[in-house]
Parts: structure tokens; sequence; C-alpha cells
């Protein structure tokens, strides 16, 4: 007893040496201490640090303030940029935490080194924080893009303990915003019902939004938010900060509001079941958070987040434009033979169509893909199917002048399938424990923890591709949450890491198939919109906003969904009816092409079985959609009437940058007898400027409307606006404004 007590007494004699050591050393040598505004062209974000202290922030918004002014007029600057477990009160809940090796649970961080690197893109800030007694270091980067208005943060945790330590809560990034009227607006849904943004102010308490499905994070709550500083939200008004946490698994934003003083926004990877077990002089990066202010309201952020998509968060960066296609999906579902195949790129050729998509089916040698419950890993062509391969369809595709693209889902495989059989290993699963299966009664996740996996993954597109160079386009899906929570390749130690390295492994898969095959476009699929997120989106060229095609619901959709992301990123597609998706609902061919127009043009059915007014309809959308295409896909986006606002009409538009071009869509949502429609104001026009209102797709057998050929200043079209005839039920108008 007195043995360990002596050796109890001498470890923390140890202990204390060593961090008044450390103190004196890293304090005395403190390389920076000031204050240092980090800007973008119209907005900043105020930071302090001095010695002995840690990083603050004290101000995110426009260039109107300055650190002296705040402090004259009475502001409370003195908030942690990145607030630590034992570093903040109890009240004030922490972004990080670690565990040390020794079990101390505290941080206690100050700034040692701060530095500034200028590239031409961007100017990236670095602050290095270490802890005042264990040797663990944090690193914070903000990243502000010099040509447009968002300021990315993430942080770098390092340490050099004897032993590995345990990161507990590592949120990406912090705010600290006065409290007030004070909303948020956030997105939510399900399969088929993605993407429906909530309304709410923020009141006393903690609110927390999450996702945890494991392998996609936007069915459910989605991992992006708008804060609107001036009240209830508004379309064009009002100080308005987003936020976007680019990551692709499970994440958790957190909104604490404490006493009448402020409210404190978190970000960063949820921590449920993903405490990360860090060796000694392993670097772990949190994910990037995306920032974004904007004094025009709703709109004002989403202009600001759909720019920087296009210049920064996509693959194929800049303003290209997608190709119209046919998906089969929707058309023959599994049922894929040559003959079927080649037929349909005939219908999508004479339409003036772009590209054609093979999609589920085509695969499977001992386990032919007949239905959903078999074959997934199995890549190889089904002979029964299509006895020619895939060489006969690219070959019909050339002829036809037409690209060819096709369905895998390579991160998923079925118990019933050879790959399982090989190596059933590969599976994420818990040893002992019964494996759980999902779509199918079969379907489980491969281990992207594992390299040899993540080879398997790679190959799949690297075989493809090789064999194949003709193929243009692959539609990527991902049908399956995470069920089985365990890693036989992982050691017992690390299982906790599973929910990170899976997706660190995707990225790095993604990154070698980008590398190889940079000219190749990848839509990001998962059961429809599960995975539309800025995590994948530099990987992909766009993503399937839901299963459901529905053009009505598509309204509501694609509405909620443009809060963040940028037309040319929304996969978008014209349906089949009556649809079964809703019920059986029949909704006319032209309100179905004009809803689909307002992002990237496809077409989702079977075209032997329309009618010649849908296909007259169809060839009109899409002639007239290429001379709109680069506006509506690179242009300024302007919702100018909600669907959720239930005035019986939706409108959207969008404005090229010069504000010369602009096209304008018009759906009515609701019918009944003596309706009263709200006038049309529009918006980012020039007021000095005329315009002149062409109806484009307009219904077969009829005439443009009365307001075809007319003209109007942008002064009058922004501030009295237009009467939209809209009669009938399923009405629905789009007009180039040139």
């Amino acid at each position: 007893m007195i043995k360990n007590r002596n050796h109890f007494i001498k470890h923390i004699m140890k202990k204390a040496l060593l961090g008044a050591l450390m103190l004196l050393t890293t304090t005395t040598s403190l390389a920076w201490q000031g204050e240092v505004t980090i800007e973008t062209p119209n907005t900043q974000l105020l930071l302090s640090a001095w010695e002995g202290g840690d990083l603050r922030q004290s101000y995110y918004g426009d260039k109107s303030a300055t650190l002296k002014q705040l402090r004259d007029a009475g502001a409370d600057l003195n908030f942690h940029a990145l607030p630590a477990f034992g570093t903040v009160d109890a009240v004030q809940a922490p972004a990080l935490q670690v565990q040390h090796m020794d079990g101390d649970l505290n941080l206690e961080l100050y700034v040692t080194n701060y530095e500034a690197k200028d590239e031409p893109r961007a100017k990236i800030h670095v602050f290095t924080m270490q802890d005042k007694l264990m040797p663990v270091t944090v690193k914070v980067f903000y990243k502000a893009y010099k040509h447009v208005d968002v300021i990315e943060t993430w942080t770098e945790i390092s340490h050099q303990e004897k032993k590995a330590i345990i990161l507990k809560r590592f949120d990406s990034g912090h705010l600290t915003l006065r409290q007030g009227d004070v909303w948020i607006t956030h997105l939510h849904g399900n399969w088929a019902a993605e993407s429906e943004p909530t309304m709410e102010p923020l009141t006393q308490g903690m609110k927390t939004i999450c996702n945890t499905d494991g392998t996609r994070n936007s069915h459910l709550d989605a991992p992006e938010l708008m804060i609107s500083l001036d009240g209830k939200p508004q379309e064009q008004i009002g100080r308005t900060i987003g936020l976007a946490l680019c990551w692709s698994g499970n994440f958790e934003l957190r909104m604490n509001t404490i006493s009448h003083k402020e409210h404190h926004v978190y970000a960063g990877i949820a921590p449920l079941s993903s405490e990360y077990v860090l060796e000694p002089k392993e670097v772990f990066q949190t994910p990037h958070l995306a920032l974004a202010y904007s004094p025009e309201g709703l709109g004002g952020v989403s202009r600001i987040f759909h720019n920087w998509a296009r210049k920064e968060g996509m693959f194929h960066r800049g303003m290209q434009t997608g190709d119209i296609l046919l998906n089969s999906w929707e058309g023959i579902y599994l049922d894929i033979t040559e003959e079927k195949i080649i037929k349909m790129m005939d219908d999508i050729a004479a339409f003036g169509g772009e590209l054609f998509v093979m999609d589920d089916g085509w695969f499977g040698n001992k386990y032919p893909r007949k239905q959903d419950n078999s074959s997934l890993g199995d890549w190889v062509v089904d002979k029964n199917k299509l006895p020619n391969g895939i060489k006969a369809l690219t070959d019909a595709a050339k002829q036809r002048k037409i690209k060819f693209g096709i369905w895998i889902e390579p991160e998923m495989t079925n118990t019933t399938s050879e790959l399982y059989e090989q190596h059933p290993d590969w599976v994420l699963q818990t040893k002992g424990r019964e494996l759980k299966q999902g779509r199918g009664g079969t379907q489980v996740v491969l281990d992207l923890t594992n390299p040899q996996v993540q080879d398997f993954v790679f190959g799949i597109v690297d075989h493809l591709m090789t064999e194949y160079p003709e193929i243009s386009y692959i539609k990527w899906d991902a049908n399956a949450p995470v069920q089985n929570y365990g890693s036989l390749y992982l050691p017992k130690s690390k299982q906790n890491n599973i929910s990170i390295d899976y997706h660190r492994g995707l990225i790095s898969t993604l990154q070698r198939i980008r590398a190889k095959y940079p000219d190749l476009v990848i839509q990001d699929c998962a059961s429809g919109g599960g995975r539309a997120n800025y995590g994948l989106l530099p990987y992909f060229d766009e993503f399937w906003v839901s299963d459901n095609t529905d053009a009505l619901q598509r309204v509501y959709i694609q509405y909620g969904t443009s809060l963040f992301f940028p037309a040319n990123a929304m996969a978008q597609h014209i349906n089949h009816c009556p649809y079964w998706n809703t019920g059986g609902r029949v909704i006319p061919i032209k309100f179905r092409c004009d809803v689909a127009m307002s992002g990237r043009l496809g077409i989702e059915l079977q075209p032997k079985d329309m009618t010649d007014e849908e296909r007259k309809q169809c060839t009109t959308c899409f002639a007239d959609y290429k001379a709109l295409r680069p506006v509506i896909q690179t242009g300024n986006l302007y919702r100018l009437l909600s669907p959720y606002d239930r005035k019986g009409v939706a409108s959207l538009m969008y404005v090229d940058d010069a504000q010369s071009q602009g096209v304008l869509f018009v759906y009515k949502t609701d019918n009944y007898y003596d309706q009263p429609l709200p006038r049309l104001r529009l918006a980012g026009l020039n007021s000095d400027k005329s315009y002149t209102l062409t109806e484009r797709n307009v219904k077969i057998g009829q005439r443009p409307c009365s307001l075809n050929g007319k003209q109007f200043t942008g002064r009058f079209l922004m501030e009295v606006g237009l009467e939209i005839p809209l009669r009938e039920d399923y009405a629905s108008r789009v007009f180039e404004l040139k």
C-alpha cells in the first residue's frame, strides 16, 4: 500500500514538473500575438489571441466593423474560437475534447504561432495552439477565398504522448452569435421526400441536428444550415449566415443558447461511435466547414454557395453544363436486354438528347442480376441479357452520335454473390454477431477501411474504363446504411474509427479514380439524394436529387435542395405517368418538362410508351433547353415564390452575370375556382435595362401567352411585376428574358 502511494505521489510530481517546463518553454518563445482579419471580397472574420491565451473569435459579417469599434460599442469580444473541454466553463459546451493516455480529459490551449499563406485563389491562415500540460497540438485553419465570399475552417490535431489518445469531440468549427431574434433554416426529409426546409427560432437550450446513417448523410437531416440574424428568414433581405459541413459521413450540428447573451453554433463529425483513437505523431484532420455571409437573405447565401461550388466545390470546376440524358431505370428497371437498350438509344437521339445511361441490371454471371437481392460485387456482363457485351452498346451510341453511361454500386455487395463467397471478410461486420442485411434481404456494405477493398472498388471503375474507354458517364449509387458496426480489418482497439475511416477510404478511392480519369463524368446517387453534400461533390459532377421524379413533389424537393446546391449539380428528370411513387398521380407532360428544365435536364421513362403529344413536347423542350442551358445551369438563382408558402404558385429564375439574359420558371401548384394568384415580381435584373420576354417550351397545340414578345424595364419587372396566365390545373410557364 505504501509503495503504491509513493509511486502515485512521484507520478503526480513528475507530471506537474513536466507541465511547468512545457509552459515555461512555450510561453517564453511565443511566436505571435495580436489581432487578425480574415477576409473575402465582401466579408470578414475577426480573430485575436494574446500571450498565454487561446484563440478568440470576435465578429463574422460584412466589413463595416473593426475590433476597436466593437469594443467602443460595448460588444463582448471574449469568445473562444474553438472552446475546449477544460478551458470553457461548464455552461458552454466544448467543441474539442480529448482523453489523454493517463485518463485526463482536459485541454488548456494557448496560441504559440500564427502564419498566413498567400495562394493564387485563397489566403490560408494557420493558428497553432498547444496544451499547457500535455504534448498535444491543435492547428486551426481558415481559408479565405479571394473571388467568392466563403471562408473554410478546419482543425488538425496531433500529439507526442507515449501512447494513443482518444479524440472524444472534434468539431470543425464554432461560431458565437449575439442572442436576438435569430432563426435557423435546415433541411430534413426521407427517401423520395428529401430536402424539406424547416424554419424555427433559436430558443434557450441545446438544438441538435444530426445524421448517423453511416454511408449517406442527406436523408433525414442534412449537414447544411442557414442562420437568419434579423428574425424570420426572408429570401431577398436580412443578414444571413450559411454553413455547410464538407463531409459525407455522420455529422452533428449544435446550437447552444445560454442565458440571454449568445448563441453558440458548432459543426463537426458526430461523436456517437466515432471517438477516434489517435496514435502518437499521427495527424487527424477534421472535415472543412464552409461559411458564407450575405445581407441579401437566404437567396444571397445560396448564390454565394452556388458560385463557390462551381469554382471550387465540384470536380469539373467552372461553368460547365451537363448533357441531356435518358436513364433506363424507370423505363425498364432490371429488365435489361440489348434490344431494349438500343431502342431507347434510338428514342433519345430522336428527341435531340445527348447521352444514354444504362442503369441497374446489366451484370452477374453465377448470380444474374434479375432482382435486387443478388450480384452486387460481380461486375461482369450478363451475356444472356447483353450477348454482344458493352462494346456493342458503346458502338451503337457512337453510331447515333450520343454518349454512353453505365450504373454501378461499388461500395456494396449482396450475400448472394461470387464476391461475398470469395471474400466474406470484406464486409463490415462484428465477428460472432448475426449479419444484418438490407435491400433485397441480402445487401451489405463493403469495409472501405480495408486497403484491399479500396483497391477492389477502384478496380471496378478502372476495369470498365480500360475495357470500354468510350464510357463517358458513370452513375455511382449507394443504397445501404451501415447496419453492421464492425471491421475485421481494424484492430479491436480501433473499432470506433470505422465511421470515419470508411469515408476516408471512400475519398481516397475517389481521388485515385479522378486522377486517372479526369474527363469521366460521375453522378453521385445514394437512394436518391442521400449524398447531396460538399464532402463528396469535389469528386462528382452532379448528384441525383431524389428517387421521386413526380413533377409536383420535385417542385418542393428541388426548391429545398437549391438552398445550397447549384443547378448544374442537380440532376432532374422527366418522369412517366401515372407515377407509382405518388399513388398514380397523372401530371401533364408540359409541367413535367418545365420542372425538369430548371436543373440538369434528363428523362426517366420508357420512350416507346409515350404518346405523340409527349414525344413532341419533349423534342420542343430539349431544343429550347439547349438554348437556355448556360443561363439555367450556371446563372445566378433567385427564388421568387416558395411552394412552401402555399400561395398556389412557385417560381424561380436565373440571371447571367451580365444581367443581359434570364430564364423565368412559374408553376401552378394548386388549382380551384376564383383562385387569387400573386403578381410575380422578378429579381436580379438591371433596373435600367429593358427586357423582352419570349415564352419557351410552349404547350403543343397552343400559341405563346399574351406576355410573349412584350418588353419591360428591369425596374418595372422587379418593382411592379407580371400577371402570369395560369388558368388550368398544373399550368406552367417558362420565359426567356433578353
